[in-house]
Order: C-alpha cells, then sequence, then structure tokens
C-alpha cells in the first residue's frame, strides 16, 4: 500500500509539474507574440515619424500636389488612431498606398530625386519598408506558432483551461497588393 501511495504521489507531482511546464511555455509563446507585435508597431512608428521630413522636403518643389499630401496626412493620422491589429493594418495598408502615389509623383520630377534631402529621406523610408515586412514575417511566424502550440495534443487541453485562444494573424486589406493608381491629370 505505501509502494502504491508512493507511486500514486509521483504520478500526481509529474503530472504538476508537466501543467506547470506546459503553462509557462504557452504564457512565453504569448508574450513573444505580443513582443514582436510591438517591433511591427516600432517600424510603423519609424515610417510615421519620417513621412512628415519627407512632405516638408518635397513640398518645396510640388506646391500643386497637395492633395497627395493631405492624403498621405489623413492616412497618417488614420493609423494614429487605429486600436485593433487588423484596423493597424488597414490603416498601414492607406499609408502604403498615399507613399505609392508620391514616390510614382516623384519619378515625375527627376530634379526632386536629384535633391540630396529627399534621396536621403527616401532611402531611409526604403530600409524601414524593409524593416516593417520583416517584423510582420516574424510576427506572423511567432503567431504561427503559438497557434499550433495550443492546437496540439494535450496542449489544447490545458490550454482551454487555462485560457489561451487563438491569436490573428497580420494580414494585408483587400486589394494591398495592387500598385496604387495615380492620375496627376485632375
Amino acid at each position: 500500500m505505501k509502494y502504491f501511495l508512493l507511486g500514486l504521489l509521483a504520478i500526481i507531482v509529474l503530472a504538476a509539474l508537466s501543467l506547470v511546464g506546459t503553462y509557462n511555455s504557452l504564457v512565453t509563446k504569448s508574450q513573444s507574440v505580443d513582443g514582436q507585435w510591438s517591433q511591427v508597431e516600432v517600424q510603423y512608428q519609424r515610417r510615421l515619424d519620417l513621412i512628415p521630413n519627407l512632405v516638408e522636403s518635397v513640398k518645396g518643389f510640388m506646391v500643386q500636389e497637395k492633395t497627395i499630401f493631405d492624403n498621405l496626412a489623413k492616412a497618417r493620422q488614420g493609423y494614429a488612431g487605429a486600436q485593433t491589429v487588423d484596423q493597424k493594418a488597414q490603416a498601414a495598408t492607406q499609408v502604403e498606398s498615399a507613399l505609392g502615389r508620391l514616390l510614382v509623383i516623384m519619378e515625375n520630377y527627376p530634379e526632386l530625386k536629384s535633391n540630396e534631402t529627399v534621396a536621403k529621406l527616401m532611402d531611409e523610408l526604403a530600409g524601414t519598408e524593409n524593416r516593417v515586412s520583416v517584423e510582420r514575417r516574424r510576427f506572423n511566424e511567432m503567431v504561427q506558432d503559438y497557434n499550433t502550440t495550443i492546437l496540439k495534443f494535450p496542449t489544447n487541453i490545458i490550454a482551454g483551461m487555462m485560457g489561451f485562444s487563438k491569436k490573428a494573424f497580420f494580414e494585408s486589406v483587400a486589394g494591398a497588393e495592387a500598385a496604387p493608381k495615380v492620375d496627376l491629370t485632375q
């Protein structure tokens, strides 16, 4: 009887340790996903901080393109007011679209492209866009790892009992894959 109780106690202790280990692993993965989203937002903020400098530099050359600058400012404000990952993704797409229109305009003004300040800001913006892309990819990889973990047996039982649920991937809004169309005749 004594060995039976010791064996039962050992099984209970091992089960408890396994439960604690699984819970801690889920907490770590969940926090990693949240931390990675913060890295995405850091790059979005870097982009948003560069935009006013770029716009001010370009404005001196292109007073007649006020609509483009207004749209860029509105898109930037839209991102600042977004609350959820989906809202931020949609707002980021609007910023990207407005930036795309600005880039097309810059292609039509060779003297603008040769301006050192504008060229430097464009390089910074291009670097930021690459960073945004990398951080989004990392975020989605972490979400995939977390979601896979909470769906696997027996972790799915523990995840359900402890309130862990799937996290949303970053997804671009519909139409984000299409290049913006710019009509300068308006």
